[in-house]
């Protein structure tokens, strides 16, 4: 296959592996492409679709797949418009598209499900899960035809550079969050579990790892996180590169998201590096645990339930071993990466026959 990436190029939220030319280096060929991930003015909205189409117009792909959901959205349009012979699209996560209250969120999530029934509507076409729910859902709303979805869990990990290791002995565990610091990710509930936990005497460290974006009206504030650790809460890492060693430092894996995951690539890595998980018991999350085994589920937006799970685990070094040791296995079984790229590839094989 001859690879050709289209992205925007000064997206500053991307990590390292994902520059462009790390891409380039990969021999891909990387095209430029104006893309706002949260615009919602119209004329910029319609460059985007507009350079797509003309992308795949001097491109002329054999297959298009697209990730997240303006990609899915502008990206099926355009392929359909342009005429390209097979197109993929991942969903990996609905977000805030069905959870949206108030008027405005409907109108929204109206205008939403009509340009996927749209952008989905190519002959042919796979549209991969990463979960079972956010399959029923869109194949339930007749936007994804039922023989069209496939289920792929997660993005996968990769299990030779995320492995086991052994935590420091430690009077004070270290619980990690590592996300984007919104607020849709759980933050609230862990600091008010955490400030709950304290106020009751027990002894552990809780973290949060990751930047606030000033841009995103659902980020966390500076400010709020600053008066948090002022509070001695929490400790606030930052935004960090070494997940390896933020997992080998931690005991437990925190993530009581509230809203539509796919599988979130941390509890992935979490998994992998054999640490026992704490999260929501909510569609992508719910994929990586099993409860009571590698790890425990709560109810979302239940801070009360959370720091029960917390206390668990905090007081019991035997048990996050156990649990630890189960996650790894998890990981192994069934979020290897390379078993990922190779389902991946076998929805290319369909569309190629």
């Amino acid at each position: 296959m001859e690879v050709h990436v289209a992205a925007p190029a000064d997206h500053v939220w991307a990590p390292p592996a994902f520059s462009v030319s790390e891409i380039e280096k990969q021999g891909f060929v990387f095209h430029p492409i104006p893309l706002s991930r949260r615009g919602t003015n119209p004329f910029t909205e319609l460059r985007t679709v507009l350079a797509l189409w003309w992308l795949y117009r001097r491109v002329k792909p054999a297959v298009v797949h697209h990730l997240t959901i303006k990609p899915n959205l502008y990206g099926g349009i355009a392929a359909r418009i342009a005429g390209v012979p097979s197109v993929i699209f991942s969903v990996t996560g609905l977000g805030q598209i069905f959870v949206g209250k108030g008027i405005p969120a409907m109108v929204r999530k109206h205008l939403v499900i009509a340009l996927m029934r749209l952008a989905m509507g190519h002959a042919n076409s796979r549209v991969i899960f990463q979960n079972p729910t956010d399959r029923d859902e869109l194949v339930g709303r007749k936007i994804v035809r039922a023989s069209a979805a496939r289920v792929i869990l997660g993005s996968g990990v990769d299990v030779q550079r995320f492995h086991p290791t052994v935590a420091a002995e430690a009077k004070e565990p270290i619980i990690v969050l590592c996300a984007r610091l919104i607020w849709e990710k759980g933050v609230g509930e862990f600091v008010e579990a955490a400030r709950a936990l304290r106020h009751q005497g027990v002894v552990a460290r809780f973290a949060l790892v990751g930047d606030t974006n000033p841009t995103n009206p659902h980020s966390v504030p500076r400010e709020t996180l600053e008066e948090w650790v002022g509070e001695k809460v929490i400790e606030w890492w930052g935004f960090r590169q070494d997940m390896e060693g933020v997992l080998a430092e931690s005991h437990v894996v925190c993530l009581p998201s509230t809203y539509g995951e796919g599988v979130p690539k941390i509890l992935l890595e979490a998994a992998a590096s054999g640490r026992p998980i704490i999260t929501t018991d909510i569609a992508g999350c719910r994929e990586a645990v099993d409860d009571g085994v590698s790890g425990l589920l709560v109810p979302p937006d239940d801070p009360t339930a959370l720091a029960s799970a917390l206390a668990t685990l905090i007081d019991d070094p035997q048990l996050r071993a156990k649990m630890g040791a189960a996650s790894r296995k998890l990981a192994e079984k069934k979020f290897d990466d390379r078993a990922t790229a190779a389902k991946t590839l076998l929805v290319y094989d369909e569309l190629n026959q």
